[in-house]
């Protein structure tokens, strides 16, 4: 099972936007006229306390100077795990483009005014789901899940208004490293990377 990348492009520090987030704004832009399938999909890589690894796929929710930001719950692994943890990594898996931006570095909660703002948008079934599950937990069966639903249900009826539960909110993951990833000919890459230093960002092309 071995693939070749053609020449689809290249990434040239004379091609690189100033910042980082001038260069996802790009490269998202182009994910998105490329109709991947949920482009802001990314895996989230996490660690527990004893630097035992973990990994999901979970949906980038906005970003900025800041850093990526998505919700959970905070009791579920990932969420336990970021915040007895905080370092975090994400990984942008663009394949059908030959492209990967790979991110590492701390995390902090959103403010609960952002977290309801996000929440108010959730359809309605999301925001149910969110009081009815203990994310991660084990429970004995589905039908233990459709009961937690039906008792969301029946707290909140069905049109009066949902708010986040206090367990669940967002977590931004402020970047330290932002790798943009051109796949080239003969497993020659290009890697080029934004470090924050003391005095502000380098960027850095790495060996493929």
């Amino acid at each position: 099972m071995r693939r070749d990348y053609t020449e689809r492009g290249e990434l040239l520090e004379t091609d690189l936007a100033a910042t980082w987030p001038e260069q996802f704004a790009r490269w998202f832009t182009d994910a998105l006229e490329y109709a991947l399938p949920e482009p802001n999909a990314m895996i989230v890589a996490t660690a527990d306390a004893s630097a035992r690894p973990s990994a999901r796929t979970v949906l980038l929710k906005g970003y900025d100077e800041r850093g990526f930001v998505f919700f959970t719950n905070y009791t579920s692994r990932k969420g336990t795990e970021a915040l007895e943890n905080p370092q975090v990594s994400l990984v942008f898996p663009w394949f059908p483009m030959q492209r990967q931006v790979i991110v590492c570095g701390g995390v902090e909660r959103v403010d609960r005014a952002e977290t309801e703002a996000y929440f108010a948008t959730r359809p309605r079934g999301s925001q149910l789901g969110a009081w009815a599950s203990p994310q991660s937990q084990v429970v004995p069966g589905r039908d233990a899940v459709e009961a937690g639903l039906a008792e969301a249900v029946e707290r909140f009826g069905q049109d009066g208004a949902v708010p986040p539960p206090p367990h669940w909110g967002g977590l931004r993951v402020v970047p330290e490293t932002v790798e943009f990833w051109q796949g080239r000919s003969n497993r020659l890459h290009d890697r080029l990377r934004f470090r924050r230093t003391g005095d502000g960002w380098v960027v850095e092309r790495l060996a493929p």
